[in-house]
């Protein structure tokens, strides 16, 4: 799973960041915080309900790996939400899996040494 999760991150910072580059041609100087949020819930319902869908999923997922980093005692852990902020949550949440699950094998192999 982490070379998935890996592939992900790496998919997840790129290909948004594709279609960002593409939109700040687009928008030009026009482009604002408030046009970057509000976009998807302008033009049609069906961006709207991908719009709603994306911020709802992505907030609980913050909300989440913060909870969780801070449960299994993850260093750095803020680091997963400026890179969600700063690059891609497509990118930040899979980036969390993988070192998620790098400390839980870390910390299995240090249980695993101590019988």
């Amino acid at each position: 799973m982490k070379i998935f999760y890996l592939v992900a991150a790496l998919a997840g910072a790129v290909i948004p960041w594709w279609f960002n580059l593409r939109a700040f041609a687009e928008i030009g100087d026009q482009f604002t915080p408030q046009a970057f949020f509000m976009v998807g819930f302008e033009g049609s319902a069906m961006l709207g309900s991908v719009a709603a869908d994306f911020w709802i999923g992505s907030t609980v997922a913050v909300v989440w790996m913060i909870a969780e980093a801070r449960r299994l005692r993850i260093r750095h852990w803020w680091f997963f939400l400026v890179w969600t902020f700063a690059v891609a949550w497509a990118s930040a949440l899979p980036l969390f899996l993988f070192v998620r699950e790098r400390h839980r094998e870390a910390g299995m192999k240090g249980i695993a040494g101590e019988s």
